[in-house]
């Protein structure tokens, strides 16, 4: 469904580039912007302070941290962003899917955006999931959203009633990282106020290793521009 002043949306939002680049496309499209993220056990909680900082920077109508646990504490785990498994670094892309990947994330984060959607009125859920420059997560690719957005519409209230239509906004998936820096750019997003790191130091510097900074700081350079973000190894300022 289009965008409009008065439509709103749920916007998943991360604290990372991704997901504040996605915020800011749903705000240029004109939605009223309700801006969801998770405290979920994640080792790299700095995150949520950064998603705090996008949120308000982008404007955003509210703000929500939920809760839920998916680490190995809460009986969930199997993760190297939720339990003591280490984070790879400078690894290779063997064609699989990593050891980060937390069972289910997105569709979880989906199921719980869907019903703060429908609870508030609101038809549209953007995500900024990539399937391009990513580190090989099935629920980033495109067969998954458009899989999410059928059950949207199937298993609610609003959407078996035909009060309106669920829709899955994914604004980034066919982007390189590059394209989606350019775009962030274009829109006025500061992305000094996002954090990407899995593994960062105890005072939030990122590693500079991780698949998530390894594709950040490729992007900055495909995009020819210099990231803001302070590393352990000093690689945002080359």
């Amino acid at each position: 469904m289009s965008g409009g002043a008065d439509r709103l949306a749920v916007v998943l939002l991360s604290g990372g580039l991704d997901s504040a680049t996605a915020l800011a496309v749903a705000r240029e499209r004109g939605f009223a912007c309700h801006a969801l993220s998770f405290d979920y056990g994640q080792r790299h909680r700095f995150e949520l302070v950064a998603a705090g900082r996008v949120a308000e920077a982008l404007g955003a109508v509210k703000h929500r941290v939920v809760k839920l646990d998916l680490s190995a504490a809460g009986g969930f785990g199997r993760s190297a962003l939720t339990d003591r498994i280490d984070v790879p670094k400078d690894r290779a892309d063997d064609g699989g899917v990593p050891v980060t990947y937390v069972p289910a994330r997105n569709t979880i984060f989906l199921a719980v955006a869907l019903g703060y959607a429908e609870a508030i009125g609101a038809f549209d859920i953007f995500i900024g999931v990539n399937a391009i420059d990513y580190s090989g997560y099935p629920d980033c690719r495109p067969e998954f959203i458009e899989a999410f957005e059928r059950l949207a519409n199937l298993g609610t209230a609003a959407g078996a009633e035909g009060h309106g239509r669920f829709a899955v906004h994914a604004p980034l998936i066919g982007m390189t990282k590059g394209q989606i820096i350019r775009t962030g750019l274009a829109l006025g997003v500061d992305y000094s106020l996002t954090h990407s790191c899995y593994d960062p130091s105890a005072d939030g510097l990122a590693c500079g290793h991780c698949d998530a900074c390894r594709l950040r700081l490729a992007g900055f350079a495909e995009a020819g521009a210099t990231d803001p973000l302070a590393y352990e190894n000093g690689a945002g300022k080359r």
